[in-house]
């Protein structure tokens, strides 16, 4: 399909803007999509809509884009756009799992962008007619979507193609800017008619902690996040329409007008309300973190609002905390709880600041993990069972669903010391949060799903996989405490996890699938996969030393001589991830052989990285 050429550009102007409310700023958006933080040139504005081809014709319209206290119109000829391409783009290759991943940015090698921006204002467009057929409107009606990004490089460029989908659809677009993903959900909730919320849906731009090169979508609405087959069936109709385009294939819409962007600073009204959560825990004290040290690491993504509009406001002393400006190429280490850099940054910048408690959150903050006085981590097994202490003094005999890779020692625990029920599931933040939705529905009471990756959600707050509420959970607990007892700090936090046994070795190890491999016959590595797993399960009942787990959801679990270990398909590569827990590396070693044998009768399965375990 032809592109539109710079001709198509009539005039371009500056004209004075003023905001109608003190959180937002409102004007209309058509051809357009410009970046609001960084008012693009009359010459880029024409390059950008020369690269831009039809895809929905309509009336003349004029798009004004603010920036600062002025704004870009342009007035462009019939039409506005959503797509423009001719190469043939496999959509479905872009899902992972319930969010939708690809390559933002050239220049790695062996990773050509696959995430452009006509093809995320496919995607954008797609969502748009997903969440309209969902509210199961009487025909066409205006939709309300908000957008966030966290701090990769590709950000604006992805937000404005968003934003440039939506509302050529006629359709509303609040624009929260730096954002967490945690926030967007919310705003779906949030009832504050100034700033136009609650939103009929949400968009994040975020590819959590992967590479700079990278980006991604979550889609949310009231009810949460999409699952898999949302995102399937929003990727259909994003291919549908990319390739109309390509062929030139027009679709005029037939509202007259549309729709509007407006900037809101969501991120205050959000932070607002975890400052609050805090002080109604304390009593409704002004300061209750008044004369505690908390050092926050965000790792250059999204998490510095955390310090001045969370704990300065509680009273805090913040000083020590890093990394806090976004900085999209992670200049300083990986923005992810489980890294082993990233937890000895906040370990040294709470023991070099003799700091009180340490947080750090990922990119965009759904997930998190901490650290007290004494610079011990509490992440993984240990933050699950901080957190599950906390809601079994909430919720007694609660359920606590965690996914497949959790410790024997963590469900001893849970079922030995707290009281409580442990249900061990699926790897996959989505899929914990989906199972203790379900137990509920049966009557088994669940308040609390969390992923030794750091992602957890609670009842409380509506199964939001929130980092920032986790760890407002556990500033609730330090606030109470200090009512009681000025002087208490992160030890009252350390003791909750007093009596949990955890293993002398711990280790993940992933087997590759070659796809190439003449074993495999071009044929699929899930089925495989699969083999391989059944073939281990066959061979450990002839083990008397092994025992299967009497409840497994995902993969092979076997406890044996003091440990355990999983083997397990991962949810969306050709990889089958090993995770061993063993109280010596010799017992370790012994789990390992056992998979070992079991794995070298299928060549097209690398085991190299076990043999290297074993070696060592």
């Amino acid at each position: 399909m032809a592109a539109l050429s710079g001709k198509t550009v009539q005039n371009a102007f500056l004209a004075q803007h003023h905001p109608r409310a003190r959180h937002s700023t409102r004007y209309p958006s058509d051809f357009c999509a410009l970046n609001t933080r960084s008012m693009l040139s009359f010459q880029e504005c024409r390059l950008r809509l020369a690269d831009t081809s039809v895809k929905w014709l309509n009336t003349i319209p004029t798009a004004w884009i603010s920036s600062g206290k002025q704004a870009v119109s342009c007035n462009a000829a019939q039409g506005s756009s959503v797509v423009s391409s001719s190469a043939k783009v496999d959509f479905l290759k872009l899902q992972n799992g319930s969010d939708i991943r690809g390559v933002a940015v050239a220049g790695v090698q062996g990773e050509p962008v696959n995430l452009t921006e006509p093809v995320t204002e496919a995607i954008a467009a797609a969502f748009a007619a997903w969440l309209l057929n969902k509210k199961k409107a009487d025909g066409w009606r205006r939709l309300r979507i908000s957008i966030g990004h966290d701090s990769r490089i590709s950000a604006h460029k992805l937000q404005n193609a968003v934003t440039l989908g939506i509302t050529a659809a006629g359709h509303d677009v609040l624009q929260f800017g730096l954002a967490s993903t945690p926030a967007m959900f919310n705003s779906t909730l949030t009832e504050d008619e100034i700033n136009h919320c609650p939103v009929d849906g949400a968009i994040m731009i975020t590819a959590s902690h992967l590479p700079y090169n990278r980006n991604g979508l979550k889609f949310f609405t009231s009810d949460g996040g999409l699952n898999k087959a949302d995102i399937k069936d929003i990727l259909d109709r994003a291919s549908r329409l990319y390739e109309e385009s390509s062929h030139g294939s027009i679709q005029e819409l037939e509202q007259a007008s549309k729709g509007e962007v407006t900037n809101v600073d969501y991120m205050s009204i959000y932070a607002s309300d975890l400052v609050e959560a805090v002080r109604k825990s304390a009593g409704n004290k002004e300061n209750p973190l008044e004369g505690l040290h908390i050092v926050v690491d965000a790792g250059n993504g999204a998490g510095g609002f955390f310090v001045d509009k969370v704990l300065k406001p509680l009273g805090a002393v913040t000083t020590g905390s890093q990394f806090l400006e976004p900085d999209g190429m992670f200049p300083n280490h990986i923005p992810n709880p489980e890294d082993k850099t990233a937890m000895k940054a906040i370990t040294q910048a709470v023991t070099d600041n003799k700091a009180d408690l340490g947080i750090i959150f990922d990119t965009d903050v759904d997930r998190s993990a901490a650290v007290d006085s004494s610079g011990r981590e509490l992440n993984r097994n240990r933050l699950i069972a901080l957190m599950s202490a906390i809601v079994l003094e909430e919720h007694p005999a609660t359920t606590i669903v965690t996914d497949s890779v959790t410790s024997d020692g963590l469900t001893a625990f849970i079922e030995n010391k707290l009281g409580g029920k442990h249900h061990r599931f699926k790897r996959g933040y989505k899929n914990v949060i989906d199972e203790a939705i379900r137990l509920n529905t049966t009557g088994e009471e669940s308040h609390l799903a969390m992923e030794t990756s750091g992602h957890g959600a609670l009842k409380e707050n509506h199964w939001l996989d929130d980092g920032a509420y986790l760890m407002v959970k556990l500033l609730n607990k330090l606030a109470a405490a200090r009512i009681l007892n000025p002087n208490a700090g992160s030890k009252i936090l350390t003791d909750l996890v007093e009596g949990l046994e955890e293993a002398a070795v711990t280790v993940e190890i992933r087997l590759k699938l070659d796809q190439n491999h003449a074993d495999l016959k071009g044929g699929s590595f899930r089925d495989y996969g699969e083999a391989v797993l059944k073939h281990l399960e066959n061979s450990i009942s002839k083990d008397e030393n092994l025992r299967k787990a009497p409840k497994n959801y995902e993969g092979v679990r076997v406890s044996g001589y003091g440990g355990w270990f999983l083997l397990r398909l991962s949810l969306h590569d050709p990889v089958l991830p090993l995770n061993i827990e063993a109280p010596s590396k010799d017992d370790a070693i012994k789990l390992g052989l056992v998979v070992l044998t079991a794995a070298s009768e299928f060549p097209a399965l690398d085991i190299t990285a076990l043999n290297k375990f074993l070696q060592q």
